[in-house]
């Protein structure tokens, strides 16, 4: 049985997403100025960002939508323990493969990157996607992919503990008979 449960680790994640939210409304450079931004950015050679110096209409609405999926989680795992149980089986893959595809797609794209433009002499077409491509939503896309890999791996472990507890329940009714 994991130490954290998983229903922990969510409310832990909805309330980062809340506090996402605030900054990113009020003071989104705080966001940027982390360590974490600067040394996975710096790691993975990808540009910082630098329209988010002081709040735009970009990261007010980036702090909305932050604050509603944080609200929208803390909600969903207050459910009774079975459907909430079912709830985040289905959704937590379904972040893991949208979260691995960012971050794989923000750093394989990258200018230099695998897939991105390799020499500057290369003739460049600009795409609406190259704002993904920075240190910000790289490190992003990376710790959420963690924490909901983690959230993954504890709801795998909780229910094969569950299974098996119906499983001795099953068998003590049996011996009973």
């Amino acid at each position: 049985m994991a130490i954290i449960s998983a229903f922990t680790i969510i409310r832990s994640v909805s309330l980062f997403h809340i506090m996402l939210g605030y900054f990113f409304l009020t003071n989104p450079r705080f966001i940027l100025d982390q360590n974490i931004v600067f040394i996975l950015g710096e790691a993975m050679q990808l540009p910082t960002p630098t329209g988010f110096t002081k709040p735009s209409a970009s990261t007010s609405f980036l702090g909305l939508i932050f604050a509603f999926l944080g609200l929208s989680d803390l909600t969903s795992v207050s459910l009774p323990s079975e459907l909430s149980t079912t709830y985040w089986g289905t959704q937590v893959p379904v972040r893991l493969t949208f979260l691995f595809g960012i971050t794989g797609y923000t750093y394989l794209f990258k200018p230099g990157g695998a897939f991105g433009t390799q020499s500057p002499s290369q003739k460049y077409m600009f795409s609406g996607s190259d704002d993904l491509k920075n240190a910000l939503v790289f490190t992003w896309g990376f710790l959420e992919l963690a924490i909901w890999f983690w959230v993954f791996i504890t709801l795998r472990d909780e229910r094969r503990e569950a299974g098996r507890k119906v499983m001795e329940r099953r068998k003590a009714e049996e011996d009973r008979l």
